[in-house]
C-alpha cells in the first residue's frame, strides 16, 4: 500500500510541474512529425552540370532523364569541362557529367561509350552518392536504348524486400523509440531525484520507514507508464501521418521497449546516486547518451565503423534495441528472430538495475 501512495505522489508532482506535462504532449509530436523529416540520411538536391559534346538525340535523352530525377538540381549545360570544373571549385556544383563525342554513334554500333562523372568529394557522402545516382541513370539509359534495338539484352530487375518504396522514414521511425525511452525513462527520473537532493526533500524521505525498493520503484514506475503511453501515441501517429504500421507482433516491440526502459531508468538512477547537483547529472548523462546513440546504428550501419568501435556495440543496449525493433517492426520478425537481442538487453538491464539498487544509500 505504501508503494501505491508513493506512485500517486509522483504523479501529483508531475502534474503540478509546469514543464513535464507540456514535454509529454510535445515529445511524441516532435518524434513522429518532425524528426523523420530532419533525421533523413537520403542525399538529395545534388547540383549537377552536364557537358554534352555529342549534341545528339540520344545524348539529349540522357540529359532529360537527369533533369527529371528527384535527386538532382539541374544547373544547365556547360560548353566545356573546364567551365564546369570552375563551378565545382566555387562550390556551385556538386557533380559534373561529361558526354563524349560520338555517344550516339557508339551506342548504335553496340559499343559502350565512356561517360565521365566528376564529383566534388569535399563532402564525401554527397559526392559518392551523387556519382552512384548518375551512374545508375547512365546505365539505365543504355539498357533502355539497347532494349529497343537489335542489340537487345536481358534486362535486370531489382526487388526491394521489406521496404519496397525505399522510404527512409520506415527505417527511422521504429529506431526513434530509443530516443523516446532514453529521454522519458533515463533523463527525467535522474533529474527528478537529483532535483530533490538539491531541494533537500529527499532527506525527509530518507528518514521515513519507506523501504529502499519502494522508493526506487515509486520514482521509476510513473515514467515507465508515461513512456509506454507516449510510445503508443507515436505508433498511432506513424500510422495516421505516414501509413506505417508494425509488420510483426506489437507485443514484442513493447517487450524490448520495457527492457530498454529498465536499463535507462537504472542508468539514470545510478547517475543520480553519484551526482550532487543537477548540472553534474546532466553532463554525465549527456556524455553517455551521445556515445551510445552514435555507436548504436541509429543513423549509420554499425558495420561501417572501425573494428574497435564496432566492438562497443556488444555492450551497447541501444544497438540491441534498434536492431530488434527494426527486425520486428519492418521485417515482421518473430521472437526467434530477436531472442539474441532480448537476452542481451535483459542481461544488461538487470545488471544495471542491481547496480542502481546497491548504489542507492537511503541514509546518506
Amino acid at each position: 500500500m505504501t508503494l501505491k501512495y508513493l506512485i500517486h505522489k509522483e504523479f501529483l508532482q508531475i502534474r503540478r510541474n509546469s514543464f513535464l506535462p507540456r514535454l509529454i504532449f510535445v515529445f511524441p509530436i516532435m518524434i513522429m512529425c518532425v524528426m523523420p523529416w530532419v533525421m533523413n540520411m537520403e542525399v538529395k538536391n545534388i547540383v549537377v552540370d552536364v557537358v554534352d559534346n555529342d549534341r545528339s538525340m540520344l545524348s539529349q535523352q540522357l540529359v532529360h532523364k537527369i533533369e527529371s530525377s528527384n535527386y538532382f538540381i539541374f544547373n544547365g549545360q556547360k560548353s566545356s569541362y573546364d567551365e564546369a570544373l570552375k563551378e565545382i571549385e566555387h562550390t556551385q556544383t556538386d557533380v559534373v557529367l561529361v558526354i563524349p563525342p560520338d555517344y550516339e554513334k557508339d551506342m548504335t554500333n553496340g559499343q559502350m561509350p565512356q561517360v565521365l562523372i566528376a564529383a566534388n568529394a569535399v563532402n564525401g557522402t554527397k559526392g559518392s552518392m551523387g556519382s552512384v545516382y548518375l551512374s545508375q541513370i547512365v546505365a539505365s539509359n543504355c539498357r533502355s536504348i539497347r532494349s529497343t534495338s537489335y542489340y537487345s539484352q536481358s534486362s535486370m530487375n531489382v526487388l526491394s524486400l521489406y521496404n519496397k518504396n525505399q522510404n527512409y522514414k520506415v527505417f527511422m521511425i521504429p529506431a526513434l523509440m530509443a530516443i523516446l525511452m532514453m529521454m522519458l525513462c533515463g533523463f527525467l527520473p535522474a533529474l527528478n531525484i537529483v532535483g530533490e537532493k538539491e531541494a533537500g526533500t529527499i532527506e525527509q524521505m530518507n528518514v521515513t520507514p519507506v523501504r529502499k525498493w519502494e522508493f526506487i520503484l515509486a520514482k521509476l514506475i510513473p515514467y515507465w507508464l508515461i513512456a509506454l503511453f507516449v510510445m503508443t501515441v507515436c505508433f498511432l501517429l506513424a500510422w495516421l501521418v505516414y501509413g506505417i504500421t508494425c509488420q510483426g507482433n506489437l507485443a514484442l516491440v513493447y517487450l524490448i521497449a520495457m527492457l530498454l526502459a529498465l536499463f535507462w531508468s537504472s542508468f539514470g538512477l545510478i547517475v543520480s546516486n553519484y551526482s550532487d547537483t543537477m548540472q553534474q547529472a546532466i553532463f554525465v548523462m549527456w556524455f553517455f547518451v551521445v556515445c551510445m546513440m552514435l555507436l548504436s546504428g541509429l543513423f549509420t550501419p554499425t558495420r561501417s565503423m572501425p573494428t574497435w568501435a564496432y566492438l562497443t556495440t556488444y555492450i551497447n543496449p541501444m544497438h540491441y534495441f534498434i536492431d530488434a525493433i527494426r527486425t520486428v517492426f519492418i521485417r515482421g520478425g518473430d521472437f526467434h528472430s530477436i531472442y539474441h537481442q532480448v537476452l542481451a538487453l535483459a542481461c544488461i538491464a538487470f545488471f544495471m538495475g542491481g547496480w542502481a539498487i546497491l548504489s542507492y544509500r537511503k541514509n546518506s
